[in-house]
């Protein structure tokens, strides 16, 4: 299919060919009709993707402060690499679009094939032929609204939840300060609110095209008589509110709107304008409210609503993104909007990087409402991309999930190791031919099953989000292929008895990526130790840093948490060192009525081994950052070892300290390690048992925390 792309690196813009989205549970696959440009924000976009470095930096200074911490923590080279690839990928624009439903897996079976629908999100609804949508950012259009009105959705749903935080009753005096696209959708949104409105831009323009379609009165900003009518509009109290729909770097539309708002008036910000609240004389003195709006309205941001499908009940919340969509689509067909004078430009997909001259000023000419079209095309379905054709290997891999996390960690080192790249699937095709032009991939794909179907693919990497790894590892096994997963393996007994069974079945080689008993630094430590036939003490504290609730690894429908997608790793490294499986577990954790805090990201694990070693994990994530993120010490047969981040280490013995300069945490080694027994039959450098304990430790840590007792394994 067909997508306007952007290179962030380079910052070029273009339209290129890439494998039409997959679906999945939860969502609508939809294809676009038409498309809508916002020239604000999309020139806002694109701009930062055209910057050089230094300019990027400037735009985005909390990136920055990421990046210098990393280092800190990762050093430098590790810190590049993660910075280059992250920008050397393509991003999609536009999250505006109308268009047919031709799948839908919506859990509420609201949405069937042939529907006609109207789609939002970035990443989601982008300009794009085929566009795979969450089931809460889908609304069916009326019968009397066209493909062309509805791609309008979006911006009207933001306009339409400015106007709410106003809650503008009959009469009131309303000014809407920046008249374009989003500004003209809010004069006839409060229009028809019964409201007096009053339009205020610097462009004569957008002030007439305002009058045309209804505002009662609109002047331009530098108009010298501004004031005066403003006093003689409001009878010389002031608007009851004035709502900001301009993009400005200057701190006048907050300045102009404390001004001309009446005493106890409310200011909202719609637009993206500097906001130094002056104090005095207007905001204090008449006591002004000023209230932020959120997009497209309740559920915005929100991984629960927007991804998962959870709505919220009507009752409680009446207006939220996909019924701010239904309302405005509704005002529409009841002909109380009229987006058809708003409408300058229509461009055929093709033809986007023209669209795009014309918003970033290239092309001066007079715009507003700029469409993108989608005519029919044999290729717009397909999901598989041919990219190169190049012998394979001994071990021909297929990627499944190709992240930031296995680029810079996984996909590289298979190369090293002379494994052939064969097809990368990730569910967004752009993010696929991405991945797949930039490592030499011989195709690229958003259907998993064009790895699991091939015959040729004997390896498949899996590096998708936790809640699919069983199920992709069961497929891969199954299909006769060797498997290297991501930690974890499962996310639940049914689904880790569901391997087991599998692997018993079949004859493949599973490993799963547990890294850190590859490291330099544990390995040489672990040699130390070699021959000291008494338990060990292995004491592990992890300095992980606070996770929102909302990110998605805390998610348990998706990341499943932190004890099942993170912890493995220590309970993997004590087995390592203690050379023997876990058979108790016991685990309590802080408790705190701070809804903000995770109270099982802050516990303490004790789990005891079968030659009676004993581990004790304290992971945390209320302390600060400035504190290196993971300690180990291993004491036993009058030795200590110790790893410092995995960047260094000490071993103590015979009263003395040695220094131990080994940095890595054993992804490369891993990698290595896995490729090597499939090239020489022998058996998986972390045994099925072990990793099989490893898994249903976390399970049993979970156990623990709810019974308060511990656990047998």
């Amino acid at each position: 299919m067909k997508q306007v792309i952007q290179n962030f690196k380079t910052g070029d813009l273009y339209v290129d060919d890439v494998p039409a989205p997959s679906i999945s549970q939860g969502s609508v696959l939809v294809e676009n009709k038409f498309s809508l440009i916002s020239a604000g924000t999309e020139r806002s976009t694109v701009s930062v993707g055209k910057a050089s470095l230094i300019g990027k930096a400037k735009q985005r200074p909390d990136l920055v402060a990421q990046v210098l911490q990393n280092v800190k923590k990762e050093g430098l080279q590790a810190t590049l690499d993660k910075v280059r690839t992250k920008l050397d990928s393509l991003k999609a624009l536009g999250y505006s679009t109308s268009g047919v439903v031709t799948a839908s897996m919506d859990t509420k079976g609201v949405f069937k094939v042939g529907d006609r629908v109207a789609c939002a999100g970035q990443d989601y609804a982008s300009h794009s032929e085929v566009v795979s949508i969450p089931q809460n950012l889908v609304a069916k259009i009326p019968d009397n609204v066209s493909f062309e009105e509805a791609s309008f959705t979006t911006m009207g749903a933001i306009a339409l939840q400015g106007v709410r935080q106003a809650s503008p009753t009959l009469g009131e005096n309303i000014c809407v300060i920046g008249l374009g696209l989003l500004g003209q959708i809010t004069c006839q949104l409060l229009k028809a609110n019964g409201c007096n409105v009053f339009g205020i831009d610097l462009s004569k323009g957008l002030v007439d095209l305002s009058i045309e379609n209804g505002a009662d009165k609109s002047m331009q900003r530098i108009d010298g008589n501004l004031m005066a009518a403003v006093d003689n509009f409001t009878k010389g109290y002031g608007f009851d509110s004035v709502i900001i729909t301009a993009a400005a770097p200057t701190n006048d539309p907050i300045e102009l709107s404390a001004e001309i708002t009446k005493k106890k008036g409310q200011v909202i910000i719609v637009g993206a304008v500097k906001m130094d609240i002056p104090r005095e004389p207007h905001f204090y003195r008449k006591e002004l409210e000023l209230k932020l709006s959120c997009s497209y309205g309740p559920g915005r941001y929100d991984v629960n609503y927007e991804e998962l499908g959870q709505d919220y009940p009507l009752a409680y919340v009446r207006w939220t993104e996909q019924r701010n969509m239904e309302a405005f689509l509704q005002l529409i067909s009841k002909k109380e909007i009229n987006l058809k004078p708003l409408i300058t430009h229509t461009f055929n997909i093709q033809d986007a990087e023209k669209a795009y001259d014309i918003v970033l000023g290239k092309v001066k000419e007079p715009h507003l409402g700029i469409l993108l079209t989608y005519q029919d095309n044999n290729n717009k379905s397909q999901t598989k991309f041919d990219i190169k054709k190049s012998a394979i290997s001994n071990i021909n891999v297929g990627f499944i999930g190709a992240g930031s996390f296995a680029q810079s960690y996984l996909i590289p080192y298979v190369k090293l190791n002379k494994g052939s790249l064969d097809t990368v699937v990730t569910t967004k095709g752009i993010t696929a031919k991405n991945v797949g032009e930039k490592f030499g991939f011989n195709a690229a794909s958003s259907n998993s099953e064009d790895v699991f179907n091939n015959k040729d693919i004997n390896t498949v990497f899996i590096a998708t989000p936790h809640s699919s790894h069983a199920n992709y590892t069961i497929k891969a096994i199954n299909e006769g292929k060797n498997v290297f997963v991501e930690k974890p393996l499962a996310m639940n007994y049914e689904e880790l008895d569901q391997v087991v069974k599998a692997y018993q079945k079949g004859s493949s080689k599973v490993m799963v990526g547990f890294n850190r008993r590859f490291s330099p630094v544990a390995i040489e430590i672990k040699d130390r130790f070699k021959g000291a036939d008494e338990p060990l003490m292995i004491s592990i504290r992890v300095n992980a840093g606070f996770i929102p609730k909302d990110h998605w690894t805390q998610i348990k429908e998706i990341g499943g948490g932190r004890i099942i997608g993170e912890m493995c790793h220590f309970i993997d490294l004590m087995q390592y060192f203690s050379d023997s499986i876990p058979v108790s577990v016991y685990a309590t954790c802080i408790g705190s009525s701070n809804v903000k805090i995770k109270t099982d990201d802050n516990i303490s694990v004790i789990v005891k081994f079968s030659n009676g070693s004993i581990g004790n994990l304290i992971y945390l994530a209320n302390g600060d950052k400035s504190l290196p993120k993971e300690q180990i010490e291993v004491f036993g047969a009058g030795k200590v070892g110790i790893i410092n981040d995995f960047r260094r280490g000490l071993f103590h013995n015979k009263n003395k300290a040695e220094k131990l300069k080994l940095d890595g945490k054993g992804h490369k080694q891993e990698v290595k390690a896995f490729m090597d027994v499939l090239n020489t039959g022998q058996d998986t450098p972390i045994s099925f048992e072990s990793i099989y304990k490893t898994t249903i430790t976390t399970f049993k840590i979970i156990d623990s925390l709810t019974t308060g007792l511990p656990q047998d394994i």
